[in-house]
């Protein structure tokens, strides 16, 4: 049975730094992108970034770009999402997905349960 498991979250001062990480089990991510994404109350889903299946590409939205970082450990199973300089406003849940291919596209077919991040001080 396919399952992610994202960790990592929790509260952290704004200017901190947590990383998160997804797990999966009941397949390999091996052959897949894969992103997150995170929803905040009130607001729409917002995707963060993805990684291609060969680790070679990464892609980031603007509001991230410079301060969380993607990246994947194939022995591991797991992909990570590191992030630094957090603000307010990136309070939200956090959730990883499988994207359809080994590229990044719009196409995603899974996602975990989601983590919440809380920024505040």
């Amino acid at each position: 049975q396919l399952q992610l498991v994202e960790s990592g979250g929790g509260l952290v001062q704004p200017g901190g730094s947590l990383r998160l990480s997804c797990a999966a089990s009941g397949f390999t991510l091996d052959y897949y992108a894969i992103g997150w994404f995170r929803q905040a109350p009130g607001k729409e889903r917002e995707r963060l970034s993805c990684i291609s299946s060969s680790g070679t590409i990464t892609n980031y939205a603007d509001s991230v770009k410079g301060r969380f970082t993607i990246s994947r450990d194939k022995a591991k199973n797991t992909v990570y999402m590191q992030m630094n300089s957090l603000k307010h406003e990136d309070t939200a849940i956090y959730y990883c997905e499988v994207h359809s291919y080994t590229s990044c596209s719009p196409s995603t077919h899974s996602w975990g349960q989601g983590k919440q991040v809380t920024v505040s001080s």
